[in-house]
């Protein structure tokens, strides 16, 4: 997560670390950090499919976690 930290303030505009940040967190089982991490890759590149589907997942997966209790 440091590492893609730094990246991003390096270059703020690249959505890549975002969405490898993103990644991190979500298999942490930090969720609404990730769902950030993906938002924000979202909003500078609509386009990219695996951030939509990551974030999907995590909703999914978030949803879930809060059902079950844990």
């Amino acid at each position: 997560v440091q590492d893609f930290t730094a990246a991003i303030e390096c270059q703020p505009g690249f959505e890549v670390p975002y969405y490898n940040r993103g990644l991190v967190r979500y298999r942490l089982g930090d969720f609404d950090e990730a769902m950030k991490d993906f938002r924000k890759v979202l909003e500078l590149n609509p386009q990219f499919e695996d951030a939509a589907l990551s974030l999907k997942q995590a909703i999914l997966d978030k949803e879930e976690k809060e059902k079950r209790g844990y």
